[in-house]
This record gives C-alpha cells, structure tokens and sequence, in this order.
C-alpha cells in the first residue's frame, strides 16, 4: 500500500503529462506495491485539482467489462473513471490533433440518470433510476505509456484506474427512450474506420447485459464513499476492441435504430 505521498505524486504526474501531452512511466513498474485501492485514491487525487481548474464532474465510464479485455491483463473485474465537463464532444465533432496523446475509440452504451444511485443495487433499481440511453463513443487517451521500455511490461489494471480508466472523451448520439424499451443485450454497432467496417459487437459483450455494468459501479462507487448522481451520463463499458485514431481518422458508428455516432480525428 502506498503512503499519502506516493498517492499525491504519481497524481501530479499524470496532471502534469495530461496538460504537456508527455506520457510518464508505468505505476505499477515506479511503484511495485501499489494496490487497486491505492489506483483509485490516485484517480480521486486528481478531481480537486481539475476542480480549481473550472471542470465539474459530469459522470462515470467503465471499462473492462468484457471478457476478451479482463483476460488481456488478467483480471477479473471491471474499472472505472470520471467524466468532465470538458470531455462532452458534440456528435460529428472534429477533434484537433493536439487535444490527445495516443486517441483510440471504443462504443458503448450511455445511461442518462433520473435519479442517484447509492452503494448494492438491483438491476430494477437501475432501470428506474435511468431517464434515458443513448449510443455513444468513447475516447480513450492514455497519460500513462502502453509499455515499460526496459522491462517491456505492458500496463496493469493499477495503471489504468490510476490514470482515470484511460479516459478522454466521449461523443453521444441522439438520447433513446428508456432502457427498458430495449433488450440491450441485442443492442449493437456496426464501426467504420475510414469509411471501412474495423469493428462490430453487441451489448452482451458488457457483462452479458449492458444494465449489470451501472449495478456493479454503484457498488464499487459506495465502496469508496461515491455515488452516481442524477442528471449525470455513465458510460456502461464497450462492447468492441479499442481502435486506434491517429490525425486524419473518421469514425462512425451504426447502431441501426439505436442511432448513428460519428467523430474525426484531424
């Protein structure tokens, strides 16, 4: 377990390469010790500091909810990040090259909350506490570096919470009726890269039912003293691979009746 300071330092250091666009080294690789509890009091050290920069916290991702992702770095569990004000990109925006370090997308499912949710709940509980959902795009962007140079590690799941389950960005489509009106699990996009199809998948690629992902957030969020507020948007967890968008990338997602999400990398 890693003490006050190491917490507030690896903190500054994913501030600092956020603001400069320098990714830093692996966590887990500086700080061997480090703990998944020690990982989210790291991504909670950086929200009063985003705070006094004028950003308000908007909602919640999750990540790593599929089985493909979970085995890649050998977990077993989903994680979770904060969304900012600052994060809202308007659908069909087009995102300068300076704005991410290493941009990749990823699609998802986005409830629109009514009500707060707070500690165990219910997948009923969900459902009444969600106004609406809508098809979205998530922009991944990583301050922490993929892989450790000398030792080649790749990034564990302490590296990814710590610096905010890899979040950027995310894009939504035109809000849907409620959750209910959908079997989510069927739910799917169809995404072109370059005007080529790169990805497909459906919502049950989310904990084999997209709703199970807000039921285990909220949970995890009341474990550390959080809750989901109303009015704020959760990304439920993506249901393809991460796709890579360097500068002059176009993404677009057909979700069929669900709607269409698009976005561009200049």
């Amino acid at each position: 377990m890693l003490s006050e300071q190491a917490i507030q330092n690896a903190a500054a250091d994913l501030l600092k390469a956020e603001q400069t666009r320098q990714q830093i080294g692996l966590l887990s690789v500086q700080y061997p010790d480090i703990t998944l509890d020690d990982a989210y009091a790291i991504q909670a050290a950086q929200m009063p500091h985003k705070k006094a920069q004028g950003r308000s916290i908007i909602g919640w991702k999750i990540g790593l909810t599929s089985k493909v992702m979970q085995d890649a770095l050998g977990i077993s569990t989903p994680d979770s990040g904060v969304l900012y004000d600052d994060m809202d990109f308007k659908n069909g925006s087009s995102i300068p090259a300076t704005r991410f370090i290493q941009p990749r997308i990823e699609a998802e499912i986005a409830f629109i909350m009514k009500a707060p949710l707070d500690g165990k709940v219910s997948r009923e509980d969900v459902l009444a506490a969600t106004d609406y959902v809508a098809p979205a795009l998530e922009i991944l962007d990583t301050r922490i570096a993929r892989q450790d140079a000398k030792t080649g590690q790749t990034r564990k799941i302490f590296d990814t919470v710590s610096d905010n389950a890899a979040n950027g960005g995310i894009v939504l489509g035109e809000q849907r009726h409620a959750p209910e009106a959908y079997d989510l699990r069927w739910v799917g996009a169809i995404l072109t890269k370059n005007d080529e199809v790169t990805a497909t998948g459906l919502g049950a690629a989310v904990l084999n039912d997209p709703v199970m992902g807000i039921v285990w957030l909220s949970e995890r969020m009341g474990h550390y003293g959080q809750r989901i507020e109303a009015g704020q948007v959760v990304l439920a967890g993506s249901f393809i691979a991460p796709i890579e968008c360097p500068a002059g990338t176009r993404i677009a997602a057909d979700y069929g009746d669900f709607g269409h999400v698009t976005v561009n990398f200049e």
